[in-house]
């Protein structure tokens, strides 16, 4: 990122070839534009960001503390005020991305209005989101390097060199509220190259890295609800590749891909494939099908299906639908070849869909892929899908138990209790949720934790509580002291809310265009000066 000064120097290089009758264009001015403007494609931003992760994955392979994070968003506003209250608490973004839910697409993005995660909602929503994510955090960088040109000019007009000194190293070290996002383009939307051009709008919205899971995408279903239904590797391969040719193709030669396998609670197939060789790729998936062993052709009816396999006629296990059901307790080895074959096939980080968080679930699938791949690391959903409280206390009760810990005093079936709120078992429970995310880096090959859909229930649970007393008995006051006073004592920036969304950054544009002819909206009777 180059320096103001240097900005400034290249503005007036400029302005002195145009002559006079550029006369009006103030090369400070310039500067600050240009500041304010970083990124100014997509593509910029996800090269950028590309660059951002690759580091953050070395890091990571030379010390698992090194972990990320992300918390999924549903729109940029929300995007925006998630990066600025993180460098508001912790002076930095290294390791903190954004996560962009299929899910959360589709219950609140779509035309269509709520629809189910089934892939159902329009394509273009996706790269919209990611477009939309940006601008708003390209605002936050405007705004934000917006007050610190304020500070300069107090600087300059004070003649305090040591305080202007300090204003331009404020503003040469800008650290931007750019950061990568992981976006969900859900099976693919189609075939692959359905999903090359897909991939290929989210890459130029600014995406860096794209996560797209093995299931059948005319037949997709949330990770977590049943039904599921997965593809031959064959199949999946392929749309891997559409999404690295589109990074290569747009110049984003870092572009990260997460290859999802929900193979451990997917009980389905679509097809069969066809092996070429025994041993294959396609002849390993179809050793998973289940299927009755046939002796004679008598056996069959009409309109069965016969596989070979080995020196065995299958007569496959289908519904009336036609698709073709596993062997039942083979997920975890479906998952670890599956994991195995992206990384073998270009895919950079692993997204294991499980129906609980247990950590050394997690592991024991991780230590078997790494036994063939050793550097195998895992972007882990930390969902709201599971019941984090009943899910721990249980394990905590099983260790407890399986330790000959007496356990009478707890139902096993009813840990949700309030009543069990203050208990050791409850306290243990807690401390293991809290250390979850150190834990699995550290054990379980987990490069990045994310969540999946909180600003969901966060945007539900706010209103709900702002609702219930408003529209009760506190009226007004509930606003007050629930919202605007913990804003204000908070530092939440979002107080002075016309500033958020742009007004001193336009003033300032119109001073740049019309002089003192400018029409501002800061004066003495702004409200927003109430707020200091």
């Amino acid at each position: 990122m180059t320096t103001y000064q240097q900005q400034m120097d290249q503005a007036n290089r400029t302005l002195a070839a145009k002559g006079d009758a550029w006369r009006g264009i103030n090369p400070d001015y310039i500067t600050r534009m240009r500041l304010q403007n970083r990124f100014q494609t997509g593509l910029d931003i996800a090269r950028y960001t590309a660059g951002i992760m690759r580091k953050d994955m070395a890091a990571y392979d030379r010390d698992p503390g090194q972990y990320t994070q992300s918390l999924g968003c549903w729109h940029g506003f929300i995007g925006q005020q998630k990066m600025i209250s993180i460098k508001k608490h912790f002076q930095s973004t290294k390791g903190r991305y954004l996560y962009l839910s299929g899910w959360m697409i589709a219950a609140l993005r779509s035309e269509f209005g709520p629809l189910p995660d089934q892939s159902m909602h329009e394509k273009t929503a996706v790269p919209a989101l990611i477009e939309e994510l940006y601008t708003f955090l390209r605002q936050a960088d405007a705004r934000e390097l917006n007050h610190l040109f304020k500070d300069l000019d107090a600087a300059r007009a004070s003649g305090d060199q040591v305080a202007q000194k300090a204003a331009l190293n404020k503003i040469d070290n800008f650290q931007t509220h750019i950061v990568p996002i992981i976006a969900d383009i859900d099976a693919g939307f189609g075939n692959e190259e359905a999903t090359y051009l897909l991939s290929k709008k989210m890459i130029e919205a600014g995406a860096c890295c794209i996560q797209i899971e093995n299931q059948v995408s005319d037949a997709k279903q949330c990770g977590h609800q049943d039904g599921k239904v997965t593809v031959p590797h064959e199949d999946f391969l392929a749309k891997i590749n559409a999404v690295r040719y589109a990074f290569m193709e747009l110049g984003v030669e870092d572009g990260v891909i997460v290859a999802r396998t929900d193979s451990l609670g997917a009980s389905l197939t679509q097809k069969i494939p066809v092996s070429q060789s025994p041993g294959d790729l396609n002849d390993q998936y179809n050793a998973f099908i289940d299927g009755e062993e046939i002796t004679s052709l008598d056996q069959l009816q009409s309109g069965d299906m016969l596989l070979r396999r080995g020196n065995t006629n299958i007569r496959p296990t289908r519904l009336a639908n036609g698709l073709v059901r596993f062997k039942p307790d083979t997920g975890v080895e479906r998952v670890v070849l599956d994991c195995v074959t992206s990384l073998q096939n270009g895919a950079d980080l692993l997204w294991i869909e499980t129906e609980k968080p247990h950590l050394q679930q997690i592991a024991s699938m991780v230590n078997q892929i790494r036994e063939i791949e050793p550097t195998a690391k895992l972007v882990y959903n930390n969902s709201p899908s599971f019941n984090w409280t009943l899910s721990f206390r249980q394990q905590v009760f099983d260790a407890w138990a399986e330790a000959g810990r007496d356990v009478s005093e707890y139902q096993r079936d009813k840990l949700m209790s309030v009543d069990y709120d203050e208990s050791d078992l409850a306290q243990e429970a807690d401390d293991r949720i809290q250390s979850f995310q150190r834990d699995a880096a550290q054990m379980a090959g987990v490069f990045h934790h994310l969540i999946t859909l909180p600003t969901y229930h966060t945007a539900a649970l706010s209103t709900d509580d702002l609702a219930k007393d408003y529209f009760g008995e506190q009226g007004m006051l509930a606003y007050v002291r629930k919202v605007q006073r913990q804003e204000i004592r908070r530092g939440l920036a979002c107080v002075k809310h016309q500033d958020m969304a742009g007004s001193n950054i336009g003033d300032n544009h119109k001073e740049y265009f019309s002089g003192s002819n400018a029409l501002k909206a800061s004066g003495k009777d702004n409200t927003m000066n109430q707020f200091g």
